[in-house]
């Protein structure tokens, strides 16, 4: 069972870290797929051998409830359809801060078989919204039913939108390396459309 890192430190590296990528040029991101109502983009990730993704669209609702819907805590099972378990291992002092373990469903008829993850999460203020934030860290044994996937530095970020005031927007940074033996072309597919299945889900949850 592996020891976790200091909160204080790792929070402030995921932070810096995912404010790092929200800063990133437009001009370096691809779009990968676009929806009518999101648009997502992938530039190589400089963690992994892999794609970092970024998911942005509108959302009808307030900055505090999407995150609550996003963040680990007894929404989020209800409405992604990706996720099928999540149980909180640890939890902190330092507020919005604990350790989660989760599973997923498998992708692509079965070409990515259930994938499970143990993430380290964190919400805190972001402008005048909200960032939670993760990172998949060593912890627990592996259940043998399960490939164990890991997730390098992610999060979403949720502001409100001045010119529209009953939305917000939301901005997601995802780079998930799910291990195991798998074509990149597979694993490609599935990221664009469960990010832009992500925010068909969440906003049929807020409704």
């Amino acid at each position: 069972m592996g020891s976790l890192p200091d909160t204080s430190v790792l929070t402030s590296q995921l932070q810096n870290t995912l404010i790092s990528y929200h800063n990133i040029e437009d001009d370096e991101w691809r779009v990968a797929k676009k929806s009518k109502d999101v648009t997502v983009w992938r530039k190589p990730s400089e963690e992994f051998n892999g794609y970092l993704y970024k998911a942005e669209g509108m959302v009808k609702d307030s900055p505090n409830r999407i995150v609550d819907y996003i963040r680990p805590g007894p929404y989020r099972l209800d409405w992604d359809s990706l996720m099928t378990s999540m149980d909180i291992v640890k939890t902190f002092d330092k507020q919005g801060c604990c350790v989660m373990r989760y599973t997923t469903a498998g992708q692509l008829w079965n070409i990515i078989a259930p994938r499970e993850f143990i993430d380290f999460s964190y919400t805190t203020d972001y402008q005048d919204g909200l960032l939670s934030c993760g990172l998949s860290v060593e912890h627990e044994d592996q259940h043998h039913s399960f490939v164990r996937g890991f997730n390098h530095p992610c999060g979403w970020f949720c502001v409100p939108v001045e010119s529209y005031p009953t939305q917000s927007l939301l901005t997601g940074y995802i780079q998930t390396d799910l291990r195991g033996m798998l074509p990149q072309s597979a694993v490609d597919t599935a990221m664009a459309s469960t990010l832009v299945n992500f925010f068909t889900d969440l906003r049929r949850a807020l409704k």
